[in-house]
Parts: structure tokens; sequence; C-alpha cells
């Protein structure tokens, strides 16, 4: 049963993509990827902000497909007169595409005063490499920075001024990319993953053993083989059809990724899943291991009832070296003794975590039904970090 929870969410936390082919984006400019230029997103635009699709190339020569959102008017965290916009990345959840949870923080940010994108990673999504629906601790990483490098060069954005928020999977993956790259002075992750991490120890820690990883890298193994001889790679699945028999857990990322509320064609999560060989560098990898050389500012926002709290919890302890008391608990057990009143709130010097009274992990992709993203504590910690 652990086994199949693990592949049904950890392989099922996924991306799409679309063909390749000629074309020019908005801009007129030249371009590998196919563009959809109308409105498919599954959140409602804004007549706050302005939007166009761009492009940009990581150092791997892979093409980025992302959303831009610009505010229109003058913003007090914005743009003033001449002054260059503050601009924010974005990306996640682990498996999900712009069109979804990614797309609705640039949007909300944007409606905020920043310059915002909204990019799809390597190999999924709008965006360019192949094979297809694989994804890389270092070309992942990567990403970010690519992103940070395609702002930077923007004529109204101040390249001092930049910062970056990763949702899910990517909350983990942006914290990588700020322990590596200091032009990203204001990170969040928000209901984070550490990949690797549940990749090698399953949840909880609970398949933290050499014999539970062999057995994984001996089906991995077979399954290089399987796709070798039949010429394509078979996909883990994506979220599962039929919850009912699954944690709770499973059953709300069904409520997101299979519903009216989050479904989008183009995400893996929605439909076919990743390839199931997707994992293999996630077992291997020692991410997270610099956090705690990173100088500029963190937050980490993370849902009181999420499953994957931990993660969050554990990742601010091991970059701050502070133990947080969360009602007595160690930070692996779920759920808290008694439920919050108010946001729990931890900081050392720059670096704080958030923790959301009543909030799940995918309340936190789109705010769920009582709104339960604290946008404004997001623009307050990009406002007063990226000055």
């Amino acid at each position: 049963m652990r086994k199949s929870i693990l592949a049904a969410v950890l392989m099922g936390l996924t991306l799409t993509a679309c063909t390749n082919k000629k074309t020019t984006n908005e801009e007129g400019m030249n371009t590998t990827l196919q563009l959809t230029q109308e409105w498919d997103k599954t959140f409602p635009k804004s007549d706050k902000v302005d939007h166009k699709k761009v492009t940009f190339k990581n150092r791997y020569g892979i093409e980025l497909a992302a959303d831009m959102y610009i505010p229109k008017g003058d913003k007090e965290t914005g743009r003033q007169g001449d002054k260059k916009f503050t601009a924010i990345a974005v990306s996640g959840p682990f498996g999900a595409v712009k069109e979804q949870s990614s797309g609705l923080y640039a949007q909300t940010l944007a409606e905020h005063g920043f310059l915002t994108i909204a990019f799809d990673p390597s190999y999924t999504g709008e965006s360019g490499g192949e094979p297809r629906y694989v994804s890389s601790p270092d070309i992942n990483t990567e990403d970010f920075s690519a992103a940070v490098d395609f702002l930077s060069l923007q004529d109204n954005v101040d390249p001092e001024r930049i910062g970056i928020l990763g949702v899910c999977g990517w909350g983990g993956i942006a914290l990588n990319a700020a322990a590596l790259d200091p032009r990203i002075k204001a990170t969040v992750a928000t209901t984070m993953y550490d990949m690797s991490r549940v990749s090698q120890n399953g949840y909880n820690d609970e398949g933290d053993s050499k014999e539970a990883r062999n057995a994984m890298r001996k089906a991995l193994a077979e399954q290089r083989l399987k796709d070798l001889r039949n010429g394509s790679y078979e996909r883990a699945g994506g979220v599962v059809e039929d919850p009912t028999d699954m944690p709770w857990f499973v059953q709300q990322y069904h409520a997101y990724y299979k519903t009216k509320r989050g479904y989008h064609e183009r995400s893996l999560n929605s439909n076919e899943g990743w390839n199931k060989t997707s994992v293999l560098p996630w077992l291997n990898a020692g991410f997270l291991k610099f956090t705690d050389e990173i100088d500029n500012a963190v937050l980490i926002l993370h849902g009181e009832k999420a499953h994957s709290r931990y993660f969050g919890i554990t990742a601010y302890e091991n970059m701050t070296g502070a133990n947080v008391d969360l009602q007595g608990q160690d930070s692996n057990l779920q759920p808290l003794n008694e439920p919050l009143a108010e946001p729990f709130i931890v900081t050392r010097g720059n670096k704080q975590l958030y923790i959301v009274p009543g909030a799940t992990h995918c309340d936190l992709y789109d705010g769920g039904e009582k709104s339960y993203i604290p946008f404004d504590k997001l623009e307050e910690f990009y406002k007063a970090n990226l000055k």
C-alpha cells in the first residue's frame, strides 16, 4: 500500500507539453515553441494587470515558455515614474503548469505591484526539451536562474530587486536555487516538498532504508530497459482517477488536479504523469545541502493541516539551526494537538517560517474555499527584502 501511495503521488506530482514548431512569440521573437495565445488558465483573468507570453533559454539551451504579468499603473511596490519594477519568477507545483497555481500566484502578485513571470519548467508544459515529461534536480534549479537572467535583462526591471517563488516540489527547488544564485534576493517556498527526501525516504521517512531504496533502484533499472525496448517512455499515471481508498491527501490532489477547480490539459498531474524513470536523479541528489549558507531572505509558507508540513519545518530548521517547537510535537507529527487560532510564525534574522491556520497542502495552491494564501504577507515580505 505504501509503495502504491508513493507511486500515485510522487510520480503523480506532474506536468505536460505541446508540439514544437517554428513560430514567433507575442513580441515577434523567433521561437521553436507553440504558444497558446488565448486565455486558458484555471483562474479568471485580472483587469488590473497586462499579460503576455514570453520565452527565454536556460544554459542547457532549453527554451522555456512563460506568462508575464505587468501591473497597470504605478504601484508602491513596483514602478514609480522612471523607477523600475521589482520582479518575481514563479513555478510549481511539481507536476503542474503555469496555467494552474503558479500563474495564480504570479497574476495576484502583479496586482500587488510586482512584475512577474510564471514559467513551465524544462521538458514540460509549453516549454521545450526532449524527451518530454522528465524532471532534474540540476536542470530545474537552473530553470529558476535562467528566469532571473531573463528578468535581469528587461528594460523595466531592476536587476537588484528580483525574487522567486516555488510551489510544492518547486518550493524545495526554489531553496536550492537561492543557495546557488545570490542574485535571488528574496525566496518564498510555499506548501513545499523536498523532492530528494521524499524520493529517497518515502513519506514521513517511513521508507528510509537501504533495502527500500535498492528495491526502487532495481525497478527503475528494469524500467529503463523496458522503455528502451519499447522505444518510448512509460508514464507514471498522474493523480489517481479514483481516490476513494487512498489517504486523504491523495483525495485532495484529485480534488484539485482532476476536477474543474484545477484541471488543465497540459498538466501532467491532471493527466498521464511523469516518465516513471524521472525519479532516478532525485534518488542520488544531495538536495538542500547548502541552504544554511543562504544570505538573502527566505520565507517558508505552509499549511497547518498539510501532510507535507514537515518538509517546510525541517527545511527551516536546517537553514537556520533553529528548533521549531510547534505545540511541543516533533515536526513530523500530524495533526497538531489543537487547531491553530492564528498564524504560527518563527523568525531568525531574515528567515521566517509561517504556518497558515486550517490550511491543507492543496489549499495553498489556489487558496481553497477560504482564501488561505496570505498574499498581503507575501507582499510585505517581498517589499521588505527587495528594496
